[in-house]
């Protein structure tokens, strides 16, 4: 598609620019290191040409820890095959529990208004006395921790008291059916589940117990089950309560296993529209290189800023939104429905909250533009920076929508990615403007092309989205995948 200066929504200031962690980035390294300015598409193309430089420029801005180990990438003409760090170790909750400081780690708000704010030490604390359990009854790395819970704030801690001692960790949200929870959790065989006593959609509260109790007896490799009581409905015989697990452990020092680059981090659920759902595994460096590159050089995520993506645990957005505690950021969580009790319930949060960055879904600003809403009228929403908008195509009445009537200085940005990569193929650009009904630019170390049914690259043409070179977190595969 050509670009017009009739399409030509916004851009950012020379100062926004120059200001961003990439122009910091690419002041450091590559093509550009040394100077003042630089091109995005330049720094692209450095970015897949010279994988290697790169992908370790990305490991020293972003600060792992770990030891990356000598070999960068190892290529292969199967793209499954090839490696990124392959003699690297670490921890990836160690690296998002960076602070230990009483600044603010995570604001959790639920739908019926209550508040929870957690501070890095908390955050610290609450994992470190899970993760003490978890060592107690024996989990081992590799073993699986499963999660039926809503978007607060316990479900970090259990995915970072289970990845510190090299559990995988997989979720799925508590709307989900009986049989929509065994299709999913019975391939992975967990060893631990921890749920909600119930949570609250649409004004309406639901139990959980009885679905969780039926669940767990269709699953024989589940030892543990510990209920987080989040509706006040009551722990049922035989489950541990969250709270008391917790009280007894508290002060023990969080433990991080050191562990390889492609150590299981995450299993990963397809939706299931063509058979049982698939079980997609994430290694943890992958995870963690990418999605330092996402948040810091794409999203322009600083320390304690405010980032906010509405999702549930059943979405792989959850899951990137999470990882922006390594860059130091602060994360906003929302447990409900987005339009309990009006429309306006995000942009209160945004807006109350001082939210930087922004994500939801293409149907989300669909569902508020058909509403009749106009939030710019109500809602200034002065530190908001970024919109990002995934799920489906942002149309282009939607960017006319946005513009006219949330807000006209904002980088609105639609990316695309998947389940599949657990990240970004094409997305946001802070150097670059954004025009209407257009996605800006291939994402930074992404081999982007557009092919034709016949197999062949075309430009300004209708045709499949191809990645052509391999990236940190092509998945290790399926689980148990014979």
């Amino acid at each position: 598609m050509t670009q017009t200066d009739d399409k030509l929504l916004w851009q950012p200031s020379p100062e926004r620019v120059a200001s961003s962690p990439l122009a910091e980035f690419a002041s450091r390294y590559g093509p550009y290191a040394g100077q003042t300015s630089f091109d995005y598409g330049i720094l692209h193309r450095w970015s897949i040409e010279q994988p290697e430089s790169f992908w370790k420029s990305v490991w020293e801005f972003g600060g792992v820890i770990g030891e990356p180990g000598d070999t960068v990438f190892e290529p292969s003409a199967d793209m499954r095959a090839a490696r990124f760090f392959p003699d690297a170790t670490l921890n990836f909750a160690e690296n998002l529990l960076r602070r230990s400081d009483s600044g603010e780690a995570i604001i959790a708000l639920g739908e019926d208004g209550r508040c929870r704010r957690v501070s890095w030490e908390e955050l610290n604390n609450e994992a470190a006395a899970f993760s003490t359990w978890l060592d107690e009854v024996g989990l081992q790395a590799g073993d699986r921790v499963v999660a039926v819970l809503p978007n607060i704030a316990e479900t970090v801690s259990v995915m970072l008291g289970t990845t510190a001692l090299g559990g995988v960790f997989a979720s799925a949200s508590p709307d989900f059916g009986e049989q929509g929870l065994l299709d999913r959790f019975a391939q992975v065989e967990p060893k631990i589940l921890v749920a909600c006593d119930g949570y609250q959609y649409n004004g309406k509260t639901v139990g959980l117990c009885d679905r969780i109790s039926a669940v767990v007896k269709q699953l024989p490799t589940v030892e543990q089950v510990v209920i987080v009581p989040y509706m006040d409905f009551g722990v049922p015989d035989g489950m541990l309560d969250w709270h008391e697990l917790l009280e007894t452990r508290r002060g023990r020092p969080l433990q991080f296993r050191s562990l390889p680059y492609d150590h299981p981090l995450y299993i990963m659920f397809t939706s299931g529209t063509t058979g049982k759902p698939k079980c997609i595994v994430h290694r943890a460096g992958g995870c963690l290189v990418q999605h330092l590159k996402e948040h810091r050089l794409m999203c322009g995520l600083r320390p304690n800023e405010r980032v906010f993506y509405f999702t549930t645990c059943g979405w792989m957005m959850w899951n990137w939104l999470v990882s922006a505690l390594a860059s130091e950021a602060t994360l906003m969580l929302y447990d409900g429905s987005p339009f309990y009790p009006d429309g306006n319930r995000m942009f209160d949060f945004v807006q109350d909250e001082r939210a930087m960055f922004f994500g939801t879904s293409a149907k989300f600003i669909d569902a508020v533009k058909k509403a009749g809403l106009k939030p710019a009228e109500t809602h200034p929403l002065p530190d908001l920076e970024t919109l990002a908008s995934t799920g489906s195509p942002l149309v282009p009445e939607s960017f006319d929508f946005v513009y006219e009537h949330v807000k006209q200085d904002v980088a609105l940005t639609s990316v695309s990615g998947g389940t599949d990569l657990l990240a970004c193929f094409v997305g946001s650009n802070p150097q670059g403007a954004i025009y209407r009904g257009e996605i800006q630019a291939p994402a930074l170390g992404m081999a982007i092309e557009v092919w034709s049914d016949s197999g062949e690259p075309v430009v300004e043409e209708r045709g499949e989205l191809v990645c052509t070179q391999p990236f940190p977190t092509v998945p290790l595969g399926f689980w148990n995948d014979p």
